[in-house]
């Protein structure tokens, strides 16, 4: 069996910094042929989501409040998976289980 580690968000300002300079140099393509999302993201949405994310979002707020949680990594099968422990305050809650796939050395 794998060690369990400790985890905790900690992204570097260097990292947010780059990020914010890589969607703010995106090169848009030409807009959809359609008023509908059948040909996928409208542009326009996704440009304004991308505004959002590099001149609003507040990372540290976010990155904050997930780390109140308990975070451990594992590896599973040559994987690191991230994971929150967490017990409830109430003794007859229901289980609720989720998982994401982790490298703890990637970058942002």
């Amino acid at each position: 069996m794998s060690d369990i580690r400790p985890f905790t968000i900690a992204v570097s300002d260097e990292d947010l910094a780059d990020l914010k300079r890589r969607i703010l140099a995106t090169r848009w393509p030409e807009a959809e042929c359609v008023e509908d999302w059948s040909q996928g993201i409208p542009l326009a949405y996704t440009r304004e989501v991308a505004d959002y994310w590099a001149t609003a979002y507040d990372w540290r707020a976010s990155e904050a409040r997930l780390n109140r949680f308990d975070q451990f990594i594992t590896e599973i099968d040559g994987l690191d998976i991230h994971f929150v422990h967490q017990r409830s305050a109430h003794a007859d809650a229901c289980l609720l289980y989720t998982s994401d796939a982790a490298d703890e050395s990637s970058s942002v």
